[in-house]
């Protein structure tokens, strides 16, 4: 009778307990020794009933039988390999209990945006940035040892350094000075010219004179200066100077063109004069600088024997055929401004007495009676001289901006060009 009454008892709890079961939803826990192995590939979910009984049958079966429901949830290689091996779990997924029998139970998170790329593109500009700061620290702990180096370097080549600055300065205010004589024509100032040409002169003579002895006026009959070591600060010493020597000289004749008298050359042929001038002296230019860096490539030292006169030959052949192609390209242009010397090239058409008459009989150039007038394509008149002049730099109406020309004839102002010719 205990038995029986016991029977009955269990039975009754375990009636009470499916009873429980059904009205509760499925509790699903994670099987951590499987997440364990599989590492991320793959997770196995364990689905627990507090209780699975079965009605206990007539035959005296098994009262109660318990079990585990496994459902594994697979990922995909290519999924799992481009996510951190590590994951948040995210609490609240699966601890919400739901009331209605239909709802669904959250089986798996929501994929976290994948923040590899935006990493790797974030790291490049600091690692920029990191190597630019670094350079600056560099810079910061080397400039005593660059501010006593460059003191060194200036000490030693004081008075090279000392004799370029001065002949730069000297061309920029000879040029800007010519410049300005050219463009007063009538107005110029003879005293003014006569001062410029002994000022080029004078200084050219000084500089031969302080440096007779390495003979650097060689330079200018195509032949290599006497110096004794002439290393590469030497030869680009050399050559610069020489550079400015023959643009002081051309200069110098631009100078006498504008010391002519305007019955015997006119203001619109001087411009040809001016250009042709121009155009021979950057020839010229070119072809000074050979023999030292002829002389500077083919040298060697004895001990570099046959090997470095072979080398040092094969890099003048290499420069000879460098200085041919800027000559060729050079050639082209001294044929157009032969061209345009020896044409008389007229801007616009002659224009009548009525048209003059029409216009009040000044220039708006040069605020004077006509010379020679000429009337554009706009139908405005300048003097022959004044608007050839103004063409020189510009393409096109002083007045209207209308488009006159295609093209602009360069050096007719009288100006030299700054381009320093080192090789």
């Amino acid at each position: 009778m205990k038995l029986r009454a016991q029977y009955d008892r269990r039975c009754s709890s375990e009636s009470r307990r499916l009873l429980k079961f059904k009205e509760s939803p499925t509790v699903m826990q994670t099987n951590s020794n499987e997440h364990n192995t599989q590492a991320g590939n793959g997770l196995s979910l364990t689905l627990q009933p507090e209780l699975l009984t079965r009605t206990p049958a007539a035959g005296g079966s098994n009262p109660a039988e318990t079990g585990d429901v496994r459902v594994p949830i697979t990922v995909a290689p290519g999924e799992s390999s481009g996510r951190p091996a590590s994951r948040r779990p995210r609490t609240g997924a699966h601890s919400h209990a739901h009331s209605h029998s239909h709802s669904r139970p959250h089986s798996h998170s929501e994929p976290e945006p994948d923040t590899g790329d935006s990493d790797l593109e974030s790291g490049e500009p600091s690692t920029s940035l990191s190597e630019l700061r670094y350079l600056f620290q560099w810079v910061q702990k080397s400039l005593p040892f660059i501010v006593i180096l460059c003191a060194k370097l200036i000490i030693q080549h004081a008075l090279g350094i000392a004799v370029g600055v001065g002949m730069f300065t000297t061309f920029l205010y000879a040029n800007k000075n010519i410049q300005n004589q050219v463009f007063l024509q009538d107005r110029r100032s003879k005293l003014q010219c006569v001062w410029l040409l002994c000022f080029l002169v004078c200084s050219t003579l000084l500089l031969y004179y302080t440096f007779y002895t390495e003979t650097l006026y060689y330079c200018l009959i195509f032949v290599s200066p006497s110096v004794e070591s002439l290393g590469f600060w030497e030869v680009l010493w050399t050559v610069g100077v020489t550079n400015f020597v023959v643009k002081f000289l051309f200069m110098s004749v631009k100078c006498l063109v504008l010391l002519l008298p305007s019955a015997l050359m006119t203001y619109r042929s001087r411009g040809r004069w001016y250009m042709l001038t121009e155009e021979v002296g950057q020839a010229y230019q070119t072809v000074a600088p050979m023999p030292v860096w002829f002389r500077f490539l083919v040298t060697y030292q004895e001990v570099d024997g046959s090997a470095g006169l072979t080398l040092g030959i094969l890099l003048a052949l290499v420069y000879l055929i460098l200085k041919l192609l800027g000559l060729y390209g050079l050639w082209g242009s001294m044929q157009k401004t032969v061209r345009i010397f020896f044409s008389d090239e007229h801007s616009g058409t002659a224009a009548t007495k009525s048209q003059c008459s029409e216009a009040g009989e000044v220039c708006p150039i040069c605020q004077a009676e006509f010379r020679e007038p000429r009337v554009l394509l706009c139908q405005h008149i300048f003097c022959d001289e004044c608007i050839s002049l103004w063409f020189n730099r510009e393409k096109t109406c002083p007045l209207c901006r209308t488009v006159i020309t295609d093209k602009v004839h360069k050096w007719k102002d009288g100006a030299t060009s700054p381009y320093l010719q080192i090789y």
